[in-house]
C-alpha cells in the first residue's frame, strides 16, 4: 500500500504593482545612465509597491486576480 500524501499544484496567480520606475528616472537620482544599467542587468525598468506593502499583501492581489 503507498501511503505517500497525493499532492499537486491547484492554481497559480501573479500581481504586478501599477507604479513604474525606470532608468532614466534613477538617472535623476544617483550618478548613473540608462544605457549604462542596461547594459549591465538588461533591465530598463522596474515595478515598485506602494509604500506600507509587504510580500504577503502582493501574493494576496496575485491570488485575487
Amino acid at each position: 500500500m503507498n501511503s505517500s500524501p497525493s499532492i499537486g499544484i491547484l492554481g497559480t496567480g501573479a500581481y504586478v504593482p501599477d507604479r513604474v520606475l525606470t532608468n532614466f528616472d534613477l538617472e535623476k537620482m544617483v550618478d548613473t545612465s540608462d544605457e549604462w544599467i542596461t547594459q549591465r542587468t538588461g533591465i530598463s525598468e522596474r515595478r515598485i509597491s506602494e509604500d506600507g506593502m509587504c510580500s504577503s499583501d502582493l501574493a494576496l492581489r496575485a491570488a485575487q486576480v
